[in-house]
């Protein structure tokens, strides 16, 4: 049985773990942020304890056998209603999935603190942090290498439709290759990165000055 201050001790620190990877979601004005983050790695923390020291007192009598690892194993499946709910489908977007995949680390990150595997827990919250904070510039450079250029989009939440951007590209016979969309800077915004495979230049031109003039979009760049 683990003493009442190495308890707080693992609850503080799965706080501030948790609190790392909130931050990084917090910036992007995401609702699932600082808070949420915070209390799904605290509360899987929690539950680790509970599960390997919450039913010591009965563990004594006759035919009584716990498995201690029941309690924390209902976390990992139980996490994905919470994550399902940071995912939101709207006008042919879908936006959520990668703070849903970081509640989900989370969950893990508080387990393994709740476990006293510090090392893991630490570790595991820094490779979360550089792949959320880190990757995208990564992304966008080994893109650019393969040939491909990206067009990056400021448009209006509601109002403009990623079908009838989609749409416009297809009809100047661009091909797409990836799409993502991260909240804008303005609260009513959303940027939208298309990856495409390289183009005249001529053609990109045409091509985002047909962007420019559609319904919602603010904004419309290339970058190679």
């Amino acid at each position: 049985m683990l003493s009442n201050p190495e308890m707080l001790l693992r609850l503080a620190l799965a706080a501030a773990l948790g609190s790392v990877i909130g931050v990084e979601r917090e910036r992007l004005q995401w609702t699932a942020g600082l808070r949420t983050h915070m209390l799904v790695c605290v509360g899987s923390a929690l539950f680790a304890l509970v599960s390997a020291f919450g039913f010591s007192d009965v563990l004594g009598l006759a035919h009584v056998v716990l498995d201690p690892s029941r309690v924390a194993a209902q976390v990992v499946s139980g996490i994905g209603f919470l994550g399902a709910g940071a995912i939101l489908f709207r006008r042919d977007r879908i936006r959520g999935l990668t703070t849903a995949a970081s509640l989900w680390t989370v969950a893990a990150i508080g387990l393994a603190t709740g476990c006293g595997l510090y090392v893991p827990a630490v570790g595991g919250t820094a490779l979360i942090f550089a792949i959320l904070a880190g990757l995208k510039p990564l992304e966008r450079r080994f893109w650019s290498s393969r040939g491909g250029s990206e067009i990056t989009l400021i448009v209006e939440r509601d109002v403009a439709s990623l079908a009838v951007v989609q749409s416009e590209l297809t009809s100047a016979g661009i091909a797409i290759r990836t799409v993502s969309i991260e909240p804008g800077e303005a609260g009513d915004e959303d940027e939208v990165t298309v990856g495409v495979h390289r183009q005249s230049a001529e053609q990109m031109v045409t091509t985002l000055e047909r962007l420019r003039q559609t319904k919602g979009v603010r904004s419309a760049a290339m970058r190679s």
